[in-house]
């Protein structure tokens, strides 16, 4: 019996280290993972820099178009007168010499004051807005007027009246200028005459005694 002891001994030995292999191998574990040892570093990755901001430069503003207002004045040989109105970007202009000429002319207004109107008789009215007064030329064909039409205020600039008096028809133009002053022409089916005046503060006015309405004009 004494012999045997150190026999178990060994044998119990050996039993528990083939245990601890089988643990071991089951769970995969090494020895130094329960040892406390430091755990692999993590690589990180570097932040992507932030891409430079675009600044867009504010859109310039368009340019706008002369204020509305009217405009009368004389030529510069004071044989005739012109009168524009401008509104939105629009103008309708009147020349007239008070006996038997006379032109009404349409176009655009540019940002910059000036202007290229036309009538349909082939009149053509070159200005420019400048300084509170517009100043330039009229063609009326046979010849050209130079003239300057200062800012008018109501009740001078601009006026028509257009009726059917006793079976004729009337179409009367009239420029009332800053010094109260008219000039102004009258068809009757086409044939032009001396308009009469017109009440500016009204627009009434007497044509071949019939009372007719005389409106501002306005593009």
């Amino acid at each position: 019996m004494k012999r045997s002891g150190p026999l178990f001994t060994l044998l119990g030995g050996l039993l528990l280290a083939l245990v601890m292999l089988s643990l071991n191998a089951t769970t995969g574990t090494s020895p130094t993972a329960s040892g406390g040892g430091e755990p692999p570093a993590t690589k990180v990755s570097p932040s992507p820099e932030p891409e430079p901001t675009k600044t867009t430069a504010p859109p310039s503003p368009s340019p706008s178009a002369p204020g509305n207002a009217d405009y009368a004045g004389r030529t510069d040989d004071d044989s005739s007168a012109v009168a524009v109105s401008l509104r939105d970007g629009k103008a309708i202009a009147y020349f007239c010499d008070g006996r038997d000429q006379e032109s009404w002319l349409k176009g655009d207004v540019k940002p910059d004051g000036s202007m290229r109107l036309t009538s349909k008789q082939g009149g053509v009215l070159n200005g420019e807005l400048k300084g509170g007064r517009i100043s330039g030329t009229v063609d009326m064909g046979q010849q050209e007027y130079g003239f300057t039409a200062d800012k008018a205020l109501k009740p001078s600039g601009l006026y028509r009246a257009t009726e059917s008096v006793r079976g004729a028809e009337i179409d009367g133009g009239w420029i009332v200028l800053p010094d109260g002053q008219q000039v102004g022409i009258v068809k009757r089916d086409g044939t032009p005459s001396a308009a009469p005046r017109i009440d500016p503060e009204t627009g009434a006015v007497t044509i071949d005694g019939q009372q007719l309405t005389a409106r501002p004009v306005q593009p």
